[in-house]
């Protein structure tokens, strides 16, 4: 494509010139200009690459729907993949290349995958690759597809989010969009416009036309300004609405001008805007089609509408000798723009007869017109060199070919599209309307589209619905691109209806039409009109897929706007954070809290540091810090009765003084949470709850409690931040807590295990409970909170000589897996319930009813093969891989397919056992032990035997010593 830039023409500021880099070589344009149209100004004419074959293309567009000119801008932590180049504004020192090409956009190594076009048509990968394997190939296709490359560092960006209410939102600041917007504010409603683009008119932008009498530039002035002016009016430029949902509900992202010089840190990239609005007027204008022939990929091929856009917004001349192609009378218009700026219209090529061509006489006086006439296909590679035209019968086919035309430029016009998308967001219904060959949204609606959103055309003329030329054999269907971005062609679609892919669902699927970052916005309705000729029905009766949001792609960063890092949740830190980090600690996230993983002490690797805390705790004492664990009183004179419905154990019988494991249910029966619920006195309870499940459990006892049985004589308090927890476990434990003179007898006989105690420590209130986590004796010393940190050094500095040391999560996490008790999350999911785990001694049998008694008795959950928790060892004493699949050890089961009995829920290589050891759940699990199974990991197989959970101590004498 040879553009250049007109003396006079546009709305750009020559005063402003603006230096910039493509693809390593510097240019230059104006302030106003977006990279596409600074590029076209400059006579590049390659802009990017397909995506497949890695076809050189050029610009199509000159708005949101462009589908070649993809790019990547800035580098570093501040590169941004996959831009339109016509959305781009051109700044100082912007730097930007192709994306989906190397070693450039001009000299791709890649595009000899043309040659290999037929080896690889349309789902090709699902009917290919058979052998030797899919994993064989799978990386290379991985590394070439995709377009742009993702940062690898944190956006320095940032994101807001910002929410509004109006009575009326309007979308789209063409002309149709700001009459809507004048009525609206003039009749006292508060209005909000948005406008995609960075300044408002829409196609009229820069146009000789008038409106009511008024030039169309100063009648846009005039109506912005009494717009502004109103002071329930207001509007956003640089705003794209990406969805709309019930109630009114708009999604709209607004992108900050990037007038500024690229590279600042930290800077307002974007605001995400959720709107409430009374009604809802779409204005977002309509898109052209282009035609379909082969070689309409080549650079040098744009659709009308943006050759006359660059002219008269950009001042930019799409080429020098043009042809234009086109079944409607509003491609004329670039036609007359163009010639009127110098560039010579070589000829017009026009599918209809002469008596449907409405400018037939006033066109000839200019160019030549050439009635019932398409493009075949176009010559050259890297620009357009000719078109080949083909004479039309009354049918579409091709009658006779005629001469080749020289030139460099291609215009097509295959008709309009109204923007429907937002409308169908909400579910509203399309029709297919004959006058413009394309579907147009049924009025009333959630919505009201308007202009040419609604499909109101004046000056259309008649249409001759014609695609693409049919051709009698040849294989021009294998270069007729459908699907530009996608690289989808006639043939591809034609294939699928070979193939019986006939729904246009199935259709975009499969030939991923319609799929790319653009949606498909040019290329869907010509898909459905030759799916529809190939099946011998009306595009009406083939119908349209279904739109969905985003209209348009959004930043990631801006749906989560300041919700990132240290602001995507409050950072919640344990009371002796600070003893933490003085002793080490490498702190991880385990349920919304940053706690120790493991201290590591000089040179140790995490698993050497887990080994040595896990013998401390087996051999001496180790520290834990639990006061991350939930903890809701319970006070009342019914307290016992309302725990004895949550749980489906008995609460009410135990005495003060004691503690129980229980598990609490939902009401379809499976697992919700499990923890100790403790007996402080008659009429109050301590209910413990993990870590992650602390707010929900705390939230499931007020549900009931007010909403079920607010009769009941009961109050909770969520009181896990009033007390931090310091748990001493190992054979040492009760040594280390007698040394710091608590005033409660910790002795075997005054303490036994499941009991509580309340008295004072350290001259501070505290409550010890005796439960274990690990196997081993253990002490759960609960004091207020602001005490944690000085608890924790006095235990620190008394058990020194003991052998007592800090331990971590993980080895924890060891700890429980060697004695086989579970984890929520790990040996539970949302249909585990209490007998697949063994503890159907929690539930009792006499309690007339609790929460999920009744989904306990169905069916599903009485199958004697539910999958049940088992303990796991393989015979070559490795750790069995964590989700490794369980299937029977038959001849057979060495294949792929194998029925999955069950797999691994946890895996640890045991120190205290000296061999690996795992849990999972293995359908009928219980029945099965001493069972050799196989256990499958990817392509990794080995023998394990089905054992009962809890290798380490399972009669539990040294956690009951």
């Amino acid at each position: 494509m040879t553009g250049w830039r007109h003396s006079s023409l546009g709305i750009i500021d020559r005063s402003r010139p603006i230096s910039f880099r493509w693809e390593g070589r510097s240019y230059r344009g104006f302030r106003g200009d977006t990279l596409a149209s600074a590029l076209l100004a400059n006579g590049v004419s390659i802009v990017g690459r397909s995506f497949k074959h890695h076809r050189p293309r050029g610009l199509l567009a000159a708005g949101l729907e462009e589908p070649s000119a993809i790019v990547q801008t800035g580098a570093g932590a501040k590169s941004l993949p996959n831009l339109r180049a016509t959305e781009v504004d051109l700044v100082e020192g912007l730097e930007a290349h192709a994306v989906n090409a190397w070693p450039s956009v001009s000299t791709d190594v890649f595009a000899s995958l043309g040659l290999m076009k037929r080896f690889i048509p349309a789902a090709f990968y699902y009917k290919t690759f058979m052998w030797p394997g899919w994993e064989l190939f799978e990386p290379w296709i991985r590394r070439l597809a995709g377009l742009g490359q993702a940062p690898d560092q944190p956006d320095p960006d940032t994101y807001e989010h910002a929410h509004e209410h109006v009575d009326t939102l309007i979308i789209g600041a063409g002309v149709a969009g700001l009459q809507a917007a004048l009525a609206s504010i003039r009749s006292g409603a508060a209005t909000l416009l948005i406008e995609h683009d960075a300044v408002a008119g829409g196609r009229a932008l820069g146009a000789e036309q008038s409106l009511s009498g008024t030039p169309v530039g100063s009648w846009i002035a005039e109506a912005l300004a009494e717009i502004d002016a109103a002071p329930h009016g207001r509007r956003l430029m640089r705003s794209t609405a990406i969805g709309l949902y019930d109630h009114g509900l708009a999604a709209i992202y607004e992108r900050s001008d990037p007038a500024g010089p690229p590279g600042a840190q930290g800077s307002l990239r974007g605001r995400l805007w959720k709107i409430r609005a009374r009604r809802i007027i779409v204005a977002a204008g309509a898109i052209e089609r282009p035609l379909v022939f082969s070689g309409n990929d080549c650079p040098g091929v744009m659709l009308a509408s943006a050759a006359e856009t660059y002219l008269h917004r950009y001042g930019v001349v799409s080429g020098r000798r043009i042809v234009l192609a086109a079944n409607n009378d509003r491609a004329y218009r670039a036609a007359f723009a163009l010639n009127d700026a110098g560039a010579e219209i070589v000829a017009v090529l026009d599918a209809r007869p002469e008596a449907d061509i409405g400018l037939l006489e006033i066109a000839r006086e200019r160019f030549p017109v050439h009635p019932e006439t398409l493009p075949l296909r176009v010559e050259g590679r890297d620009r357009v060199r000719a078109v080949r035209p083909a004479r039309l019968d009354g049918s579409g086919a091709m009658a006779s070919l005629s001469e080749e035309i020289a030139c460099d430029t291609v215009l097509v016009s295959g008709g309009w599209t109204p923007s429907v998308h937002l409308h169908s967001h909400l579910g509203g219904r399309l029709r297919w309307d004959d006058m413009i060959s394309s579907f147009v949204p049924v009025q009333p609606s959630d919505v009201l589209s308007v202009g040419e959103a609604a499909g109101e055309f004046a000056d259309l003329g008649r249409i001759r619905p014609i695609v693409c030329v049919e051709t009698p054999g040849g294989r021009e269907e294998e270069t007729a691109f459908v699907d530009l971005q996608n690289d989808v062609t006639l043939l591809d679609v034609r294939l699928a209806v070979r193939e019986n892919f006939r729904s246009v669902e199935h259709l975009k699927r499969y030939t991923t039409l319609g799929m790319a970052t653009d949606q498909g916005k040019t290329s869907n309705i010509n898909g459905l009109a030759i799916l529809a000729a190939e099946l011998g029905r009306t595009p009406a009766e083939v119908g349209v897929t279904r739109f969905r949001p985003p209209y348009h792609p959004t930043p990631i960063g801006a749906f989560a706007g300041h919700r990132i890092g240290d602001t995507l949740r409050p950072r919640r830190r344990l009371a002796a954070d600070a003893a933490h980090a003085r002793m080490g600690a490498r702190m991880e996230d385990y349920g919304h809290w940053s706690r120790p993983a493991f201290y590591p002490q000089a040179r140790e690797t995490e698993r050497e540091a887990v080994h040595r805390e896990v013998c401390a705790v087996r051999t001496a004492a180790g520290l834990f810090d639990a006061s991350s664990l939930g903890k809701i009183e319970v006070i009342g004179p019914d307290a016992g009765l309302f725990l004895d419905r949550i749980y489906p154990g008995s609460m009410a019988a135990m005495k003060p003084g004691r503690c129980k494991y229980a598990v609490m249910l939902s009401e379809h029966g499976t697992i919700l949470d499990d923890g100790v619920v403790a007996r402080l006195d008659a009429d109050r309870f301590l209910v413990g709850a993990t870590s992650g499940n602390a707010e929900k459990v705390a939230a499931h006892l007020e549900d009931w409690l007010q909403c079920e049985w607010p009769e009941l004589r009961v109050m909770t308090i969520d009181v896990t931040t009033d007390w931090a927890v310091m748990t001493i476990s190992g054979p040492k434990a009760r040594l280390i807590l007698a040394q710091l003179g608590a005033s409660i007898d910790v002795s075997r006989e005054a303490f036994p295990h499941l009991s509580v105690r309340e008295g004072s420590l350290l001259g501070v209130p505290c409550r010890i409970q005796r439960v274990s986590f690990t196997g081993e004796v253990s002490f759960e010393i609960s004091i207020p909170w602001a005490y944690a940190e000085d608890l924790h050094s006095r235990l620190m500095a008394s058990g020194a000589s003991l052998g007592l040391i800090p331990v971590g999560i993980e080895a924890i996490m060891t700890l429980r897996i060697e004695k086989g008790f579970i984890h929520l999350g790990s040996e539970t999911d949302g249909v585990t319930l209490p007998d697949d785990l063994g503890l159907s001694g929690l539930v009792s049998r006499r309690k007339a009813d609790f929460v999920g008694k009744r989904s306990l008795s169905r069916p599903e959950a009485l199958r004697q093969d539910r999958r049940q928790l088992v303990g796991l060892e393989a015979l070559d004493g490795s750790a069995p891989p964590i989700g490794a699949h369980v299937v029977s050890d038959r001849p057979d089961s060495l294949r792929g397919g194998a029925h999955s009995e069950g797999w691994v829920t946890s895996s640890i290589l045991s120190p205290t056992l000296s061999r690996g050891i795992a849990l999972g759940l293995v359908e009928a699990g219980r029945s099965r032990h001493g069972e050799i199974v196989i256990l499958r990991d990817g392509n990794r197989v080995l023998k394990a035997r089905i054992t009962p959970p809890g290798a380490y101590d399972p009669s539990g004498e040294r956690m009951h010593d």
